[in-house]
């Protein structure tokens, strides 16, 4: 692993934890994934719902979607697929609180992504989800 390739979308994410650890709204944390995007891609413009939607309900390669546990309509509570656990809904409409707390959001995503992806998503992917449960109404 190339760490100087790392250090400095790491140290931003770091800087966007410590003066971001709970974000206002949804919104504040769209922005911070935004600021990490460019970091990874010069070239990257923005977010895409469509695109998000699209990965929520995609499997990538292995069983699992985001859909398999929030199921395919985010307004409604959610299910684990393996422990059976409540999940609550995952679109911020139906859930105030969510994406509200980076350091939540970030713990999750980090979770949820490694079952889905066998690896973390990336700040794009973030965004695009994002951007789509910010779409639902």
């Amino acid at each position: 692993m190339n760490l100087a390739k790392h250090a400095l979308p790491m140290f931003l994410g770091l800087c966007a934890l410590s003066n971001q650890s709970v974000a206002d709204t949804p919104t504040d944390l769209l922005k911070n994934y935004q600021q990490l995007a460019k970091t990874d891609n010069a070239a990257f413009v923005s977010f895409n719902a469509a695109r998000g939607q699209q990965f929520f309900n995609s499997k990538h390669g292995n069983d699992w979607s985001c859909s398999s546990c929030h199921t395919t309509n985010p307004k409604q509570l959610g299910k684990h697929d393996l422990t059976g656990r409540t999940i609550q809904p995952m679109a911020p409409i139906a859930n105030p609180q969510r994406f509200t707390d980076f350091a939540k959001s970030e713990k999750w995503f980090r979770r949820n992504c490694k079952d889905v992806l066998s690896r973390e998503c990336s700040a794009q992917e973030k965004g695009d989800v994002i951007s789509y449960l910010l779409s639902i109404k």
